[in-house]
């Protein structure tokens, strides 16, 4: 994307002087919005499309969204994983109408248009066209090519049952996206066991997408605003903790090991402790330790721009960021286990995902608190956030007491936006 970056409000500025200020602006300006689509979902990043246990078998597709670009992930005759834009090559229509399906071809109902699973172009009708009387009307022209109109298709990554996308051909090798650190606690969760998907959430949150990367790096919120966390010892300041980021600050991972719950000095002052609270049903910390947990009870593990993949106790699932307007983005939820589970694990993993999900025991306040943030930042345009708790710096923590992820995500962020050569 070519052009000048972004202009933020003359004061308060993006101050360069060591102090951490968010410009409310960055969630407001639509100008801003439709520059972070083209730096960070459809140039230089690798973003999640799905998980390879959604498309089984041959001809099984999935419609999902890369920013607000809608795509289909889907698995061709001869297995292989493709993902390719759902915009018709002829006029431009959206063809795919289903979320999940299996299909041998995919036609475009305007002009039938047909295309392999792959994206190829296969089929156009009339394309030498109708002979009437003895002559021949309309058609292609002599030098159209099939082969030069096929759906755009995505490069594609797959790792661990897993399967991202970019736009961009020329995008950095998977692994080096990640980078070593990220790698480590992506492959904890997707060690090669195959994956069973055990259902959906979806929600519409009225908040700028950057808010929810911001709530999943942000260690300081859940001890404070969510009573099950805070209560039951789930998440909580003062659990064993360590904080962790790739090289450049944008993919980071928060690790949490849990506590016993009840009084400790640290949250008996906080309001959202109960110490009265109690279960009606215990099947909600019905909590069995696994072998792949290597210790830690909940790894949050935020990939910049697009996914969060989630192991909270039992609990695993991707959450899939949607971008739809500066203002407002979709939020997808996968829920899933292993094919080796057994039937209590596979309920226990199922009773623990109604902690999370869009009316979920814990996830409600989070999209609650998104949607009030955005009407703030749209009623003040002007002003500005604070992330200075824990200091000024970017850096590994082994605490929660600090916002050194959201300043990192920011630093990158800001890297790419105000780079003339785009995000490399």
């Amino acid at each position: 994307m070519s052009g000048p970056a972004p202009c933020f409000p003359e004061s308060p500025r993006w101050e360069t002087d060591g102090t951490h200020r968010i410009p409310f602006a960055a969630y407001t300006s639509e100008e801003i919005h439709r520059r972070e689509l083209e730096r960070f979902f459809y140039r230089g990043h690798w973003c999640y499309a799905g998980l390879e246990a959604e498309i089984p078998e041959a001809g099984d597709f999935k419609r999902t969204s890369i920013g607000e670009r809608s795509v289909i992930l889907v698995r061709g005759a001869d297995g292989a994983v493709h993902v390719v834009e759902n915009v018709c090559a002829h006029r431009g229509m959206r063809f795919c109408r289903e979320r999940h399906g299996r299909r041998k071809e995919f036609t475009c109902p305007y002009h039938q248009w047909s295309y392999a699973l792959d994206g190829s172009l296969q089929g156009v009708p009339f394309r030498r066209g109708v002979r009437q009387d003895g002559q021949v009307h309309g058609g292609m022209p002599p030098d159209f090519r099939v082969e030069d109109h096929g759906l755009q298709k995505l490069k594609v990554a797959r790792r661990g049952g897993v399967v991202f996308a970019s736009f961009d051909p020329d995008v950095e090798p998977f692994e080096d996206f990640l980078g070593t650190a990220i790698l480590g606690y992506f492959d904890r969760m997707f060690d090669g066991r195959r994956l069973r998907i055990l259902g959906y959430n979806r929600q519409r949150i009225p908040g700028n997408w950057k808010l929810m990367q911001e709530n999943i790096k942000d260690p300081y919120h859940p001890g404070l605003l969510h009573t099950w966390f805070v209560t039951f010892g789930l998440w909580r300041a003062d659990n064993k903790s360590q904080l962790r980021m790739d090289a450049r600050h944008r993919h980071a991972a928060m690790i949490s090991t849990r506590g016993t719950g009840g009084k400790a000095g640290q949250v008996t002052q906080v309001s959202s402790f109960r110490e009265t609270m109690s279960l009606h049903d215990p099947s909600f910390l019905d909590i069995v330790p696994e072998p792949w947990w290597g210790g830690p009870t909940a790894v949050m593990t935020t990939i910049f721009p697009s996914v969060i993949l989630q192991q909270q106790v039992n609990s695993v699932s991707t959450r899939h960021i949607q971008p739809n307007g500066h203002g407002s983005f979709d939020f997808v939820w996968t829920h899933f286990g292993y094919e080796d589970d057994d039937d209590a694990m596979t309920r226990r993993r199922l009773t623990q995902a109604n902690l999370f999900g869009p009316a979920g025991f814990v996830s409600a306040d989070d999209g609650e608190v998104i949607e009030f943030s955005q009407q703030a930042f749209e009623s003040k345009p002007f002003h500005r956030a604070v992330a200075e708790l824990g200091g000024r710096e970017v850096g590994d923590t082994e605490h929660m007491v600090t916002e050194t992820l959201i300043r990192g995500m920011y630093r990158y962020w800001r890297e790419v936006m105000e780079d003339d050569g785009g995000p490399r």
